[in-house]
């Protein structure tokens, strides 16, 4: 079992930046890749990014490329979710998920 919590949300300016966290608790999980998802008021859960096990492979999604990075450090069961330039289209809870386990979430709101 894995449990995950995020952290590092906010208010933050439009063009600023925030750097979440995803700190895992479980020995697996250096195993699995991690996701990261966000959930905007009366929209779908949304994919953003994920990496693999190793941290050598990385996607995004089209609507972040260039502007958010992901990163992970296995020595400290935490995932990295380095967003910059940030929208107010960015706003969401943000979520990150491993092996099917999900937290609880971290709110990000971009002002205009």
């Amino acid at each position: 079992q894995v449990q995950l919590v995020e952290s590092g949300g906010g208010l933050v300016q439009a063009g600023g930046s925030l750097r979440l966290s995803c700190a895992a608790s479980g020995r697996t999980f250096t195993s699995y890749g991690i996701y990261w998802f966000r959930q905007a008021p009366g929209k779908e859960r949304e994919f953003v990014a994920s990496i693999n096990w190793s941290g050598m492979s990385t996607s995004y999604a089209d609507s972040v490329k260039g502007r958010f990075t992901i990163s992970r450090d296995n020595a400290k069961n935490t995932v990295y979710l380095q967003m910059n330039s940030l929208k107010p289209e960015d706003t969401a809870v943000y979520y990150c998920n491993c092996n099917n386990y999900w937290g609880q979430g971290t709110q990000v709101t971009v002002a205009s």
